[in-house]
């Protein structure tokens, strides 16, 4: 099934920050509730550390659009959300790469068939993709050559799984790619050598990068104010 994917990002006012203890918990745990609710499946992120501009990231996969707008709006009617924006929101579905062929990458959601991340690595790294125009011009043998070589260097990154969505005439940008990964050092020297590829030369975009810290919703709303941090120091 072509599963569809949100990507949206959540970035809570100052004002917010300096309500009452009780007030902001009540509010995390609402939110935490509602999302917990419905037929898509939300996986959590704490941006707290790796992005200024944004505290928490939501990659949400569901078998409808109407499940994830569903979830959308249940998640407008809490305070938090009220108290907050979202700097970035992607759309996307899963579909299988058209250079793939019998090709298989260990541990890639095309190999094992599940939608989504698996949220046994620590860290997540999801950003917008546009390729120029010029490399859908070139034979289709061509564009796959070039992809041969990504796939090998990937495969010498085992320990970075990726996922490769489109959003092809539904959103701004062409795919999402997301990786997980447990070592950040591991997934920049795996971009640092396909830098060096010809196939990177017709990439036109690819930003804003988020970076995100694989943890439960609750506790990555709690890192958000620091809350997480009081409770180590009265423990």
């Amino acid at each position: 099934m072509n599963e569809m994917y949100r990507y949206v990002t959540i970035a809570v006012s100052p004002e917010w920050r300096r309500l009452d203890a009780d007030v902001r918990t009540a509010h995390k745990r609402e939110l935490a509730a509602v999302a917990g609710t419905g037929p898509a499946r939300v996986h959590a992120y704490s941006l707290v550390g790796t992005r200024a501009d944004a505290d928490l990231l939501l990659w949400v996969v569901a078998d409808e659009l109407e499940d994830l707008r569903a979830l959308e709006r249940r998640l407008a009617s809490t305070d938090l959300w009220a108290w907050s924006t979202r700097p970035y929101a992607y759309l996307a579905a899963r579909r299988r790469s058209p250079y793939l062929g019998g090709h298989a990458h260990e541990g890639s959601e095309h190999a094992r068939g599940t939608a989504g991340p698996l949220g046994d690595r620590a860290h997540v790294v999801i950003y917008p993709m546009v390729k120029k125009r010029a490399w859908y011009a070139l034979p289709l043998a061509d564009r796959a050559r070039m992809m041969a070589k990504h796939f090998e260097i990937g495969h010498r990154y085992p320990d970075v799984r990726i996922h490769t969505a489109y959003s092809f005439g539904i959103d701004d940008q062409e795919f999402v790619v997301a990786f997980e990964v447990d070592d950040l050092r591991r997934f920049l020297a795996l971009v640092a050598d396909l830098r060096e590829t010809e196939a990177s030369a017709y990439t036109e975009r690819e930003i804003p990068i988020l970076v995100g810290t694989a943890m439960p919703l609750e506790r990555a709303l709690d890192e958000i104010d620091g809350a997480s941090e009081r409770v180590r120091a009265l423990a």
